[in-house]
């Protein structure tokens, strides 16, 4: 049977309460110190050769997806009445809303080095030190809106732009793609500044500190974040429903891409499963 993904802002006590725990004893078994680990070695971009299967790729969407089911499943295993949370950006836009609650997430770090200083996840309280970095750092960092030079979580009608586009996704299937949901959604864009981040992207650049980079894992935000990226991908599917995953076949020989992405029957690494077995997962869980 089907479980349900809330709104974090929905959250009753005893629910915050238990996502808490859950994922505060995951850290302490070392486990989820395997999720920032993974996705540290699968952020490669496409400056980088070889596959690209997280980011700037076709298959962003349907990795975090499954990134996002192992995750639960390892919460559910410590406590099925968990499920994830989703966190939207749309809606709850401020540093004092959910889910920065002190009882939650906590909320920005401290002025001097960005450190976290409420809440659960604060290095202070002792159970969540940063063992899988790409820097030095062992506490959890967050600059919530980026107080010296201030960014703002995306609109409405930012998502907006990118449900609208009924294609998902287009050559050259990389960040410098200019159509298709996938880009719009995951947010790479022109210039400089707030302008070359869009959607998904922009919430991690609004987030700061751990949020920015590969090892994004480290803030449980992450989480919050892409359970309602994966809705937004549902929300296109139903708006859409004769557009699926593209590219349906692998790019041809002679394509600077071919080997690069997947298509939509081929292996997603390092699972063995394809886009196409993640397109409908409504048999899992669906949104509340």
């Amino acid at each position: 049977m089907a479980y349900t993904r809330k709104d974090v802002s929905t959250l009753t006590r005893t629910e915050r309460r238990r996502l808490v725990k859950a994922l505060l004893e995951l850290k302490r078994r070392g486990e989820y110190d395997e999720f920032v680990r993974m996705h540290i070695e699968y952020y490669v971009s496409d400056g980088e050769g070889g596959l690209r299967t997280a980011h700037m790729t076709p298959s962003f969407l349907p990795w975090h997806r499954q990134f996002l089911l192992d995750l639960e499943r390892a919460l559910r295993r410590v406590d099925p009445s968990v499920t994830l949370p989703y966190w939207d950006w749309t809606k709850d836009r401020s540093a004092a809303s959910a889910p920065w609650t002190a009882d939650l997430l906590g909320g920005t770090g401290r002025r001097s080095d960005r450190q976290v200083m409420t809440g659960p996840f604060a290095y202070a309280e002792g159970n969540w030190t940063l063992r899988e970095n790409v820097t030095d750092g062992k506490f959890l960092t967050r600059d919530l809106g980026r107080v010296r030079d201030p960014i703002a979580l995306p609109t409405k009608s930012d998502l907006e732009w990118a449900l609208a586009d009924p294609v998902y996704d287009a050559p050259p299937w990389d960040s410098t793609v200019r159509k298709g949901f996938r880009n719009k959604l995951e947010g790479w864009g022109q210039g400089r500044g707030p302008v070359a981040w869009r959607n998904h992207n922009r919430v991690h650049r609004w987030v700061g500190g751990d949020m920015v980079g590969g090892a994004s894992v480290n803030d449980p935000v992450f989480w919050l974040h892409h359970a309602f990226v994966d809705l937004c991908w549902t929300r296109w599917q139903r708006r859409h429903r004769v557009h699926r995953y593209l590219p349906a076949k692998p790019p041809a020989i002679g394509d600077g891409q071919r080997g690069r992405i997947v298509a939509r029957h081929q292996k997603l690494p390092p699972w063995d499963v394809t886009p196409d077995q993640l397109e409908d997962v409504s048999h899992i869980y669906r949104y509340a």
